[in-house]
């Protein structure tokens, strides 16, 4: 069973399902911490696990001469390998990210004919960020510049086409394959419009579902959801949140994801500061407001953010599921 099927049960069902995402292991790290984080969330049933995928990054490190060397490094390597770990563990649903940064599409081809190996076969598929070194998102020189080229290229491997031609005789892949979403408008868009009609794109090249970014007013979430539908936009749609969890997240995660902090939120934040704990508690208390009135509008999946944090979401679920 893959994602798409188990939204479509979930609709037919009127059932929102549990879902939540996951950072691969640090460089020399064991799975132990993964596994520890998924643990108290497998009483929630969830209908999948997301697996990031992170691009690589600049060390800097000095000669001994005094001059300075850059070298390119993954800090977070292993999405595929720890998918197929956790698949295997807790067989449920796996959904590796993969991303146009940093590879070729014979890279991207290799990482997808290993997950079709391992029995992976959903992909949230992204362009991804741009690199630390990069003011604007640069692509591989063979590799692709946007999303949708990269749905196309998923979308072709499981016709049996391939980067160098069709295979007379193949075993084709079945890759489900989602794609990201911007209630807010990603900030590279040139305009709310157009980033729907990039949207619109990828999911006519062969995307069956949307994951949004996080957001916390679901105004913006119901409002995205219809002027996609006007745009003809007509797959699943499943909304993202993270839970906010400290003071500095007011001023970081609007920042980082291009998300708006509802003034209310602000100010009931700000206004226990000095609060470790409430601030936390009023985070939790409004992703479970938000997780509530999305169930009751009939989301089929709930996706959460954890970002490593898993304490908190099991509040929220233990609350909402």
């Amino acid at each position: 069973m893959n994602v798409t099927s188990i939204i479509h049960e979930a609709l037919a069902q009127h059932r929102t399902r549990f879902a939540f995402e996951l950072l691969p292991p640090l460089k020399g790290d064991g799975t132990s911490g993964v596994f520890g984080a998924i643990d108290p969330l497998m009483e929630f049933d969830p209908a999948y696990i997301n697996v990031t995928f992170h691009r690589e990054g600049i060390k800097q490190t000095q000669r001994p001469d005094g001059s300075v060397e850059w070298h390119v490094v993954r800090r977070r390597p292993g999405t595929v390998g720890i998918s197929a770990a956790i698949r295997k563990r807790y067989d449920v649903e796996v959904v590796p990210h993969l991303i146009c940064g940093g590879l070729s599409k014979y890279d991207i081809e290799d990482a997808l004919i290993d997950m079709d190996f391992l029995g992976l076969h959903n992909v949230l598929a992204l362009r991804g960020d741009k690199s630390q070194n990069e003011r604007f998102f640069m692509p591989h020189p063979q590799g692709h510049a946007h999303a949708a080229d990269l749905v196309r290229q998923i979308a072709a491997m499981n016709r049996g086409e391939f980067v160098d031609g069709e295979v007379e005789v193949c075993h084709h892949s079945k890759f489900s394959i989602g794609v990201a979403g911007y209630p807010e408008t990603h900030e590279e868009a040139a305009s709310p419009e157009a980033d729907i009609l990039h949207l619109k794109e990828k999911v006519d090249a062969g995307a069956e579902y949307i994951v949004t970014q996080l957001f916390y007013d679901n105004a913006r979430f119901f409002d995205f959801v219809a002027r996609c539908r006007a745009a003809g936009i007509r797959v699943p749609i499943i909304p993202g949140i993270k839970p906010l969890a400290t003071v500095r997240h007011l001023k970081l995660l609007p920042e980082t994801f291009g998300c708006r902090i509802p003034e209310e939120l602000e100010r009931e934040v700000l206004a226990h500061a000095g609060d470790k704990a409430a601030v936390r508690r009023i985070g939790t208390e409004w992703a479970i407001a938000q997780s509530r009135e999305l169930i009751a509008a009939g989301v089929p999946v709930l996706h959460y953010y954890p970002m490593g944090k898993a304490e908190n979401i099991i509040e929220i679920a233990r609350t909402v599921f």
